[in-house]
């Protein structure tokens, strides 16, 4: 039989080979299951020999043309009853595909029907092997598209495309449900916007191909719902596996906006202006800008706030990111119609989320369709949306700022993300950041210098003014001008300009000054704050008037208050350490052009990073805040009087550690005890300590101090040198918290803290959620001393060392609370502030 004869000897690579196989397929009149071994052995060994021949011998290419290989390809197809056969022919296509060097061999693939008929044929897609197989065919033939090859896909009439089944047949699978499918889709669309034949650009942009866009929008929709939902469930439910949830959906929207990107990057002017009206009419007036209040039923304000971030930095389509900051404009009453026609919608979803028939459907040719039903569902009497508008007259651009005021950590978060994100983005007129408050100083100074350079007398006028920058009639026309885009998408706008924007401004400096004086937000986020701020006000101080200095100054003594109260704390040994380390990375920050943090970051739940706070790891997070905080406004208030930051923080430097001191007399330096070293017995009390049970060690207690630095040091005396010990155990001064038990006067309890303070940094215990979970738990020890009186010494040996500890903090920290230098409030005549400690570069931080 003719399948065992395939099997005798013969050169593998050879020509010989290649016209055996292409004959043995001619004779093959139908494909079962006694021959389907032969057929796919064949398949799979021509597409080798091809791709061979086409690295090393051209005749092998030649002889494919003379036998019409390709024609059989399809013959076989046809006669073929097993999908096994299938699957081996799209694979032996896409090899020879991705493998082809030569155009010539490229050009001859695509120059016949052949492969527009593969691309049509109705495969069994209920397997999946052969779907995956599928798409794999057409991406290769999508990798080798230009203007020439590309026009031997089409079928034209009059120089128009009219038949492009390689586009219209993957766009079936546009939305499928497996990513890999979805991701290989959007390659593939973009290998055919991005060849730049003009009559292809205008067939995808037309008819109901140009639907494709519009349910790509629709299906982002859906997505952004999906994760509102993610953020709604972890605002209930803190835990690793929600966070993780969050990120990767996340990542699919941001790659999503990033494919949007991709598209309008191939410069077709109809598909931007689709993109552009889709983001609009489906997603952005209708759900997200009504969102922002929290009265809105769409999505969250914070979820709102992060899709608009995201949108405004990967799209980069000018009509849509100038049209944005207009409707910001619009009061929230213009999106009421808008927002009845989006609760009509997700009223019909939830109330039938099990009936297909009133869900999205796809249609014959793949498209994902809204069923028109959902339009035409009233609001049930009970609900009015009025009611829970609030004030309908209030813009959306005063509810972003009100959150600066009002809201909570995420919803600052979000707004300030919002505003730096506006900053950032390019595609936004100069006009609309003024209208909105927040050109920086730098480009209105540029802008009416160019003005008055070529001669117009109102920017030379307002160049040399002392008061703004902007006037009023220059925003106003652009402005109105979107706006009047805005009524076409529906909303119902009658915008009527009622501030300058130098008073738009103002209200943006206000919304930030009072953001700086509240207590109940994260330094953090205080810091996105002063990052804007610097942006904004990248020299002058001349903005800033007395009611903002005052605030600044009330709020900067009451951190000076704090930070008092942590020099007395259970972490004060690391407190000028942490904070010369928060003062270089708050002038990073702040003098940075981009916020530090990724925009996902507001949409995760706050959490610990999975660590377990004992009393000392929570009072050390406290510490840290309070760090943070008194950094930023001590850097503000030098800020808001024009003077150049420092580089370090004016601390005073140590001082020399007094020879008659206790840590001087045992022998210590400035390193500190460590363990195994000889130490002298000064003021040692002798006491007992069981580390493991049914194990007391004899052992001298002493507690020392050096400096910002204090030990508690258990030493076991030298049988033959007197006065003089093996340091063994070594713990923190601070937080040991001495306590004599009730009931043993002799004995005396201490908590033992970390060392210290890496493990409660934020920045790497946090990491978007997925930081192993630890536990950190204080240690105890509990020390038998001879009577109550050596009971009562220690104990008295505790206090006096770490009363020298906090004295020294203080004193290196009264630079920073001297009256005169910074919490005065200088009047108008002062130019200058009095003279400043001297800069020191502090030790290197844990």
């Amino acid at each position: 039989m003719m399948w065992f004869s395939f099997w005798r000897s013969r050169n593998r690579f050879s020509l010989d080979e290649l016209r055996y196989l292409t004959d043995q397929l001619q004779k093959i009149q139908i494909v079962n299951e006694v021959n389907k071994d032969f057929v796919i052995e064949a398949l799979r060994s021509i597409a080798e020999l091809v791709t061979y021949g086409d690295q090393h011998d051209s005749t092998f290419f030649d002889c494919f043309m003379e036998k019409q290989v390709l024609g059989e390809f399809v013959r076989i197809l046809k006669i073929s009853r097993t999908i096994t056969v299938s699957l081996q022919l799209l694979q032996t296509m896409s090899i020879m595909i991705q493998n082809l060097k030569n155009e010539h061999a490229i050009y001859y693939l695509f120059s016949n029907e052949h492969i527009n008929y593969l691309i049509s044929y109705s495969f069994d897609f209920q397997n999946e092997e052969l779907l995956s197989y599928y798409i794999s065919f057409l991406r290769a033939i999508s990798g080798h598209l230009n203007k020439g090859t590309i026009s031997l896909l089409v079928k034209t009439q009059n120089d128009e495309v009219v038949s492009f089944p390689l586009y219209v047949e993957a766009i079936r699978f546009a939305f499928h449900e497996e990513s890999m499918i979805r991701i290989a889709i959007r390659a593939l669309t973009l290998n055919v916007y991005h060849v730049g034949d003009e009559s292809v650009n205008r067939y995808v942009a037309s008819g109901t191909l140009a639907n494709y866009f519009t349910d790509q929008v629709t299906f982002f929709k859906k997505q952004c719902h999906t994760l509102n939902d993610l953020v709604i469930q972890a605002s209930r439910e803190t835990s690793k596996e929600i966070s993780s949830r969050i990120i990767a959906f996340a990542d699919e929207i941001e790659d999503n906006l990033y494919y949007f990107s991709d598209v309008i990057s191939a410069g077709i002017p109809d598909v931007d202006r689709l993109l552009t009206n889709n983001l609009l009419r489906l997603l952005i007036l209708p759900l997200l800008l009504p969102s922002l209040t929290e009265a809105g039923s769409g999505i969250g304000a914070v979820t709102s706030l992060y899709l608009l971030c995201c949108i405004l930095r990967i799209v980069k389509i000018k009509d849509l990111a100038n049209t944005i900051v207009a409707a910001f404009f619009c009061p929230q009453g213009a999106f009421v119609s808008l927002q009845e026609a989006e609760v009509n919608g997700k009223a019909t979803s939830y109330k039938s989320q099990h009936s297909l028939s009133e869900e999205s459907t796809q249609s014959s040719n793949g498209y994902m369709e809204e069923d028109d039903s959902n339009l035409k569902l009233a609001i049930p009497e009970d609900v009015s949306l009025q009611d829970n508008w609030g004030d309908l007259s209030r813009s959306l651009r005063e509810t972003i700022l009100s959150y600066l005021n009002v809201g909570d950590d995420v919803q600052v978060l979000g707004s300030l993300s919002v505003l730096a994100t506006l900053l950032q983005t390019k595609e936004l007129e100069e006009s609309m950041l003024d209208a909105f408050g927040i050109l920086p100083k730098r480009k209105q100074h540029k802008k009416l210098l160019l003005q008055a350079l070529v001669g117009e007398s109102s920017g030379e006028e307002q160049l040399f003014s002392s008061g703004s920058y902007s006037t009023r009639s220059g925003f106003i026309s652009e402005l109105d001008s979107y706006l009047e885009k805005i009524k076409d998408y529906g909303v119902s706008s009658s915008f009527e300009p009622r501030s300058s924007p130098r008073s738009c401004r103002s209200q943006v400096l206000d919304a930030l000054v009072n953001l700086f004086c509240r207590s109940d937000i994260s330094a953090g986020t205080l810091w996105d704050g002063g990052c804007l701020l610097r942006q904004l006000l990248p020299y002058s101080e001349a903005e800033f008037n007395r009611q903002h200095l005052k605030l600044l100054r009330e709020s900067f003594v009451r951190c000076c208050s704090n930070i008092l109260l942590e020099a007395k704390g259970m972490w004060a040994d690391l407190l000028i350490s942490v904070l010369c380390d928060e003062w270089r990375k708050c002038k990073k920050v702040t003098e940075s052009s981009s916020p530090r943090n990724e925009l996902r970051c507001m949409l995760l739940p706050s959490s610990s990073g999975g660590v377990i706070s004992s009393e000392s790891l929570a009072a050390g997070e406290r510490m840290y805040e309070v760090v943070k905080a008194f950094v930023l406004l001590y850097q503000l208030q030098i800020f808001s009087r024009g003077i150049p930051l420092p580089d370090y923080a004016p601390v005073f430097s140590p001082i020399d550690i007094p020879e008659n001191s206790r840590g001087r007399a045992m022998g210590l330096n400035t390193v500190g005890p460590k363990q195994g070293v000889e130490l002298k017995l000064v003021d040692a009390i002798p006491c007992r300590i069981a580390f493991e049970r049914g194990k007391e060690r004899y052992v001298w207690f002493q507690a020392v101090s050096m400096g910002t630095s204090g030990w508690i040091v258990l030493v076991e005396e030298l049988p033959l040198r007197q006065n003089v010990g093996i340091v063994r155990v070594v713990a923190p001064l601070a937080a040991c918290n001495p306590r004599v038990d009730e009931k043993h006067p002799r004995w005396l309890h201490l908590r033992i803290r970390p060392p210290t303070f890496q493990s409660l940094n934020p920045s790497k215990t946090a990491a978007l959620g997925t930081a192993k979970a630890r536990t950190l738990v204080d240690g105890r020890w509990t020390l038998a001393f001879r009577d109550e009186e050596s009971c009562k010494s220690a104990v008295s040996m505790i206090h006096e060392e770490f009363d020298l500890l906090s004295q020294e903090v203080e004193r290196q920290l009264k630079p920073l609370f001297e009256p005169d230098n910074l919490t005065a409030l200088p009047d108008s005549s002062s130019s200058s502030l009095p003279e400043t400690p001297n800069i020191i570069n502090p030790p290197n931080c844990l």
